[in-house]
């Protein structure tokens, strides 16, 4: 149960499994996580129950000039990122400045290191907003999550504190007409004593059928690799079965990334 905070605004760079040497940012505050999810594999923790104190989350200003003196100083030692990646504590597009800060960074990443691309990692649950669809078009990859094509597996494994329903996230992830790629963690184990699994053949044909509808330009297709909140009672999907399931994906001609 050993989860973790990102303690800083800037953090990294770190090797990523799925990015390449990633810088990270950090929009919400250090001391707690903020998200509007409360997936039982984050390696974050458990969502905290108590309201969001609005002082501690980092303002748009604080935020530009740390990636401004982290991306400085990286030139000087000639380091360079493969990616400037939006993660965190929590779920960043609830920054109230999100889209502000998306194009403070296209200016400061295209003055430092014009080849770094953008990602943004996040649970899917705002892209209803048209600010927040807007300021996700604008970055190079969007990451944006899908877990499984049905509701009540949604609501176990991702534990939304908003109201979603898949059938709704689907048709949203569609409006980015491909420019999208989607990320999924399947896992299976036990969750207050009942077995969940999101790669049995019907989960896999729901979730499927929901990527041939969205088409993405990419799925990112992962399992568990750190603590997570709930003990030691999920379990990792070896590499084979994940490869299984990219080839599916393959077949459809979209582009697939396993990481084990």
């Amino acid at each position: 149960m050993a989860t973790f905070l990102f303690d800083k605004i800037i953090f990294g760079p770190v090797r990523s499994r799925r990015l390449g040497i990633s810088l990270g940012i950090n929009l919400l505050p250090a001391t707690k996580k903020i998200c509007n999810f409360n997936c039982i594999y984050c390696e974050c923790g458990w969502t905290s129950e108590s309201k969001a104190d609005k002082a501690l989350i980092p303002s748009r200003k604080e935020v530009r000039d740390a990636l401004e003196k982290k991306l400085a100083s990286m030139t000087e030692k000639n380091q360079t990122p493969d990616v400037i990646t939006f993660a965190g504590n929590g779920e960043p597009t609830l920054h109230p400045d999100f889209k502000g800060i998306i194009d403070d960074t296209i200016e400061l990443r295209n003055r430092f290191f014009p080849d770094t691309k953008i990602a943004v990692l996040s649970n899917s649950s705002t892209i209803s907003r048209p600010q927040v669809r807007e300021a996700l078009l604008k970055v190079d990859q969007n990451i944006l999550k899908l877990d499984s094509g049905f509701d009540l597996t949604v609501q176990v494994h991702n534990q939304p504190k908003v109201n979603v329903k898949i059938a709704d996230l689907i048709k949203d992830l569609k409006k980015f007409n491909g420019k999208l790629i989607v990320q999924t963690l399947f896992l299976k184990g036990l969750y207050k004593g009942k077995i969940i699994d999101n790669t049995t053949p019907g989960e896999l044909d729901a979730w499927l059928k929901a990527i041939e509808t969205i088409k993405p330009s990419e799925v990112m297709i992962y399992t568990i690799s750190r603590d997570t909140p709930e003990g030691g009672l999920l379990q990792k999907i070896p590499v084979s079965k994940l490869k299984e399931i990219a080839e599916r994906v393959n077949r459809m001609g979209i582009k697939t990334q396993v990481s084990g």
